[in-house]
């Protein structure tokens, strides 16, 4: 089964793609109205307009340095897991969204890296917990985050993990207890992004570890803006191999081009070579 992401309403409907995700809440903070033909995507914690709006949300490391997009590392600003009113807002978007349809994408879940947050918000809430590592305790928080997402939820619930699935990473750095959240999540989406996709063994490298490390089906989302259509199609061949669907980001023409020529290269036998290739 074959997707694609989207910010453009009517690219959901195109009779190309088996399903289609739709940006309701992006990175920017932009905001757009939830579609019923569409699995509506929100943007949890990454958040470039609420951290301008109000800096006290963005998480801070232990030497008070923000996670703001003008710093090393990051492509956008976060806001902390912890910040109630926030999550509230997030809850009441995703409201909106099931609405519309029963199915929702919960994006940028989680803590930006490992150093963070040691905000004062987040700083009383572990010193009243019951943990004593601070890394249970901001998993938990995420984990519970989720629980109540999800609460929400009656339909499919899909998560987006960051495309790192070597043991303990994805714990230490963001905050996510696989074994936990898949309590909670239908199906995870891998972003596999590379601007040319000219060799790919690395994307089977780590969708084999995604493979090993999760129960729960996940599926690959690929990059499509500007890719050349034969390099889509390859890395498309390798993404089938390991993911229960392949989806594709952000150019939908371009993931329609590579589609038709799969499938009409199906017809007439031809091969695009091994995965590994």
């Amino acid at each position: 089964m074959y997707g694609v992401v989207t910010r453009n309403p009517e690219e959901v409907t195109w009779d190309d793609f088996d399903r289609a995700f739709y940006e309701v809440k992006d990175v920017t903070g932009r905001s757009a109205e939830p579609l019923a033909d569409a699995v509506n995507m929100v943007s949890c914690f990454g958040d470039n307009a609420a951290a301008d709006a109000d800096p006290s949300l963005v998480p801070v490391d232990d030497e008070g340095r923000p996670a703001t997009r003008d710093r090393k590392y990051f492509d956008w600003a976060y806001i902390c897991p912890t910040r109630s009113e926030y999550r509230e807002g997030l809850l009441e978007i995703i409201d909106d969204c099931v609405v519309a349809n029963e199915d929702v994408r919960l994006d940028d879940i989680g803590f930006p890296r490992a150093e963070y947050c040691h905000c004062e918000s987040c700083t009383q809430a572990f010193e009243a917990s019951d943990f004593e590592d601070r890394f249970d305790w901001r998993a938990n928080v995420i984990t519970e985050f989720v629980a109540e997402a999800t609460e929400r939820i009656p339909g499919r619930v899909y998560l987006t993990l960051y495309p790192d699935p070597y043991p303990g990473h994805l714990y230490e750095r963001a905050g996510l207890d696989l074994e936990a959240l898949e309590e909670y999540v239908d199906e995870f989406v891998v972003p596999l992004y590379d601007m040319g996709y000219t060799t790919t063994y690395w994307l089977e490298v780590i969708a084999k570890g995604f493979e090993s490390a999760l129960e729960t089906p996940f599926s690959i989302e690929l990059y499509a803006v500007n890719v050349e259509v034969e390099n889509l199609c390859k890395a498309t061949e390798v993404a089938n191999a390991y993911g229960k669907d392949v989806f594709f980001g952000y150019e939908a023409s371009n993931s329609r081009a590579a589609l038709r020529r799969m499938r009409a290269d199906a017809r007439d036998g031809v091969s695009h070579g091994e995965p590994s290739s």
